[in-house]
């Protein structure tokens, strides 16, 4: 019997965080938040959601690690504090990993709130992940702690170690790509300025292929976590999610283990 981790890192994600473990919950047997020592009592109120927290310097490759290292579960699975799976998630992913030759995968990306450029964007960012067989992790990235430890976990970096990380997959082994089920991720990082978001994307990407640090491409990514999340936390709730938090924890330990 399978059992799967959840790891959250946070920045200043105490509007989102409450509602991402209880989410969780109703998923994972464990849920863990990897806070960086955040100035607005994320870690406080994900402690009180139900989450265990664990703290790490402020970069989410070493706050990934950190979190696996703490994980007890044979199963790893990586998530945004502003992205949400389905209970039924916990399900596709021990079936895809009924097959011992698959050590991880991902899911299939969705945005909310809806605009024209997330319905544009959602089917070309599908094409590019079953063409160039990368992935970031707001797509929900699972694997087996074997494989995981194998492969010596997220490179140490601020950004970009959910690419680097998912290529060392990909070469590994055979990784799911769950399409079934969607991972709904907020889309507060280009709404209003979605034309400079992805002239950006493409800068960045490209100075990561041409070989520049992801500390250096760190300093031109703009941090917006401390962004108003209740846009993103409504059309969650219209898509049938978490009611607000209070009480609704140990329901989802509960449905996560049946």
């Amino acid at each position: 019997m399978h059992t799967l981790s959840i790891v959250i890192p946070t920045w200043n994600e105490a509007g989102l965080i409450a509602d991402a473990v209880a989410c969780a919950w109703r998923v994972g047997d464990e849920v863990i938040v990897v806070d960086a020592d955040s100035p607005d009592g994320t870690a406080a109120i994900a402690r009180a959601a139900g989450a265990r927290t664990v703290f790490s310097a402020k970069g989410r490759g070493m706050q990934l690690h950190a979190g696996a290292l703490a994980a007890t579960g044979d199963v790893l699975l990586f998530l945004h504090a502003d992205a949400r799976l389905p209970p039924v998630a916990r399900g596709a992913v021990f079936e895809r990993l009924a097959d011992p030759r698959v050590i991880g995968g991902n899911f299939l990306i969705e945005f909310l709130p809806a605009s024209w450029f997330t319905r544009l964007l959602a089917p070309a960012n599908d094409i590019r992940r079953r063409i160039t067989r990368r992935y970031y992790g707001d797509s929900g990235i699972f694997v087996r702690r074997a494989a995981y430890e194998a492969l010596g976990g997220f490179p140490p970096v601020p950004l970009m170690e959910d690419y680097a990380f998912s290529s060392r997959m990909e070469k590994a082994g055979r990784c799911a790509y769950i399409r079934d089920v969607h991972v709904l991720a907020s889309s507060r990082r280009f709404a209003g300025r979605e034309l400079r978001t992805v002239l950006l994307w493409m800068a960045l990407q490209t100075l990561y292929w041409l070989g520049v640090s992801a500390s250096t491409i760190y300093r031109a990514y703009p941090d917006i976590r401390s962004r108003e999340p209740g846009l993103f936390l409504d059309a969650w709730r219209r898509r049938g999610g978490t009611r607000p938090a209070g009480g609704s924890v140990e329901a989802g330990k509960g449905r996560a283990r049946a």
